[in-house]
């Protein structure tokens, strides 16, 4: 394999690994601590229209795309550069746990808030609050922490 080829994919790998762990921590320092400012009713409703908002291309290219162009870069260095296959895979790893807590915890709650329907009543949207901030942020910091760990590997992986 080229040394081009595989450098060019280092490199995919940890820009996508950079903004994928941006995402996470962007709502970690900034996104979840301006909304528990708001209201009741501002929160649930930002929340849901940031929930359908987010599902678009640029987020499934990064949120898809991580762990894929962490995978081929690992695969093309597997060989001829074992130290830097080795930051990729752990990066990878950590990705995949992002992922299924991603999916496990904080998509079931993005569901649960949407199905609240649209906070009219303020008893309502306060219900709605409650049952999903608190286990929200905390699986966002978790992923937060992993993906800036992952980014970390992928960044070590250029050094290798």
């Amino acid at each position: 394999m080229p040394e081009i080829v595989r450098q060019a994919a280092l490199v995919a790998a940890a820009v996508d690994t950079g903004l994928f762990a941006g995402l996470f921590t962007a709502f970690a320092y900034a996104v979840m601590p301006g909304l528990a400012r708001a209201g009741d009713t501002a929160f649930v409703e930002a929340m849901q229209r940031i929930n359908a908002a987010i599902l678009n291309p640029v987020f499934a290219v990064v949120f898809a795309g991580t762990p894929v162009l962490l995978a081929a870069a690992a695969a093309v260095h597997l060989g001829a550069d074992g130290a830097a296959a080795a930051w990729l895979g752990a990066a990878l790893a950590l990705v995949a746990v992002v992922i299924a807590v991603t999916m496990a915890l904080n998509v079931p709650l993005n569901n649960a808030l949407e199905r609240a329907g649209h906070p009219a009543d303020p008893a309502r949207a306060a219900r709605a609050r409650r049952a999903f901030e608190a286990a929200w942020v905390r699986w966002n910091v978790l992923r937060a922490a992993l993906s800036v760990a992952a980014l970390a590997c992928a960044a070590t992986a250029l050094t290798a």
